[in-house]
């Protein structure tokens, strides 16, 4: 069992065991949770960082099996956002910027969560989140009308930014700390998210800057340079990935809600008056792409922003359906000009675009695609994570292996000799030398055959190739599917092909 450490905001060092975890997810019916989370870690997909040292709360680290594949689904989504459109170009924006920026996007001012502790758990909750589960039970409960009542007064507060009203609200409806059980409440507090540092050999306040929260700000204040350069004409798009910091009050499921997190943005800037019809276009075609993933389409769907954020007038989720219910997985904003807007007003330079076909001179409007490259990968487990009964009656036994994409699989096939004997070995390597530049293999000889399919199957390797005594007298080789155990015979020679075949991301590209 290993140790998760959690420094709370009072400053006071707490540790909560794997077993606590699981049973807050437990407490959210994260029933299906506590599975995957032991799987990521025992096959070396997310470990807790820096663990030996009891690990940090809600940073994680990803490990052999999980850094490829999440590098696997940032290169889809670059290869589908950037190659795929000829009017989407790609930046790589740096993490400090100057701290006016942030001032600009409204950051600053406005980029706080409602917390609020209890008394006797000393247990730190997001004001409005309690509110919103306390709604989703009386919905599941068949008061609908309540809950949509509860959540409408709950905007009306935050808006009129009515903190007591809101700590108040919260007593009446008798929602509970989930720990103590108690409404032992103190007031509400607006925290802001944004990590702040310093800059410079003096640690002053003239010298503070931030992490920055999102990526987006530096794709704007790049706008006219990238445009510029890359010759574009409005419509066209910049695309970023990149590390993103907010200090959440409660980042909590797995790596669903952490601290740092990786972020795949695209910024479409349009003419001002056609956001919606872009705006339709792109979810469209951001809900395809997540099908094309293999995510079940009753897995998947939209969930439109009944309080829309200060710089949109459209606002729409994509969600996937987690064990512990729909949550969102990439967003799709109409942004219009306020981004640009504050930035031209604050830094008094021009933000303006020429367009030439109507001879004006105009702030573009925006509309964003914003994609979190560590909720997809989460979905990708989630979705993947299969157990089955597999074999004969007699002998039935559990199987648990992970189906993903094969584009996207970490690994897309091991090398397996049949016995470390009789020069198999020495053909397995010399088919792993031929191959390797192509794909990343797995080359493994130690224990039974069965026992390294079973292996390959945890780590969701979509082919296992057996080299046995016939492959030295006619060449072939034996390949496994994952996904159905099947076998066939096939040459050494047409493994390539057979192999690149299923790996190609075009085979994802042609359901885009």
């Amino acid at each position: 069992m290993f140790e998760i450490s959690v420094q709370t905001y009072a400053h006071k060092s707490i540790v909560i065991s794997l077993q606590e975890l699981f049973l807050e997810a437990m407490n959210e019916q994260d029933f299906g949770i506590k599975e995957i989370i032991s799987h990521a870690k025992e096959y070396g997909f997310v470990y807790p960082s820096s663990e030996i040292y009891d690990g940090l709360q809600a940073v994680y680290d990803y490990g052999p099996y999980g850094a490829e594949l999440k590098n696997n689904l940032k290169n889809l989504w670059w290869q589908a956002m950037v190659k795929l459109n000829e009017n989407v170009v790609g930046l790589d924006a740096a993490i400090f910027m100057h701290p006016l920026t942030w001032k600009a996007s409204g950051h600053v001012d406005s980029f706080n969560d409602p917390m609020i502790d209890n008394k006797d758990s000393k247990k730190r909750y997001r004001a409005d989140v309690l509110l919103e589960d306390k709604a989703a039970e009386l919905a599941t409960n068949g008061s609908q009308d309540k809950a949509d009542a509860l959540l409408k007064e709950m905007g009306k507060l935050l808006d009129a930014e009515n903190l007591e009203g809101v700590r108040q609200l919260i007593i009446d409806n008798e929602i509970a700390c989930p720990i103590s059980g108690t409404l032992n409440w103190t007031e509400v507090r607006q925290f802001n998210l944004m990590f702040s540092t310093q800059i410079g050999s003096v640690a002053d306040d003239a010298n503070n800057i931030y992490l920055r929260p999102e990526t987006a700000q530096g794709i704007f204040v790049n706008f006219l340079n990238v445009q510029k350069t890359a010759r574009q004409k409005i419509p066209f798009g910049i695309a970023q990935i990149g590390k993103a910091f907010r200090n959440e009050i409660v980042a909590r499921q797995f790596i669903f809600r952490m601290r740092e997190f990786e972020q795949m943005e695209m910024q479409f800037f349009i003419r001002p008056g056609e956001e919606m019809e872009w705006y339709e276009h792109w979810k469209q075609i951001r809900l395809k792409w997540h099908r094309a993933l293999g995510i079940p389409n009753e897995d998947l769907r939209f969930h439109d922003h009944d309080k829309l954020a200060h710089y949109a007038n459209a606002a729409v989720d994509i969600e996937f359906k987690f064990p512990f219910g729909f949550k969102e997985v990439e967003g799709i904003h109409s942004r219009t000009d306020f981004d640009l807007g504050n930035h031209q007003e604050l830094s008094r330079k021009k933000m303006q675009y020429f367009d030439p076909t109507i001879n004006k001179n105009y702030v573009p409007y925006v509309i964003e695609t914003s994609a979190g490259a560590d909720r997809l990968f989460f979905m990708l487990l989630c979705n993947g994570f299969k157990q089955v009964t597999a074999g004969a009656e007699a002998h039935q036994k559990q199987r648990t292996f992970l189906k993903f994409h094969p584009a996207l699989a970490p690994v897309k096939a091991a090398i397996l000799p049949l016995v470390k004997k009789d020069g198999l070995p020495e053909i397995g390597r010399k088919i792993f030398e031929d191959l390797k530049y192509d794909f990343n293999l797995i080359y493994e000889d130690a224990q039974s055959i069965g026992k390294r399919y079973t292996r390959q199957d945890l780590i969701g390797t979509p082919f296992c190739i057996a080299v046995d005594h016939q492959t030295k007298e006619d060449e072939t080789v034996t390949i496994r599917h994952r996904d159905t155990m099947e076998q066939e015979r096939v040459k050494i020679s047409a493994l390539k092909g057979i192999i690149e075949k299923e790996v190609s991301l075009k085979n994802i590209f042609r359901e885009l």
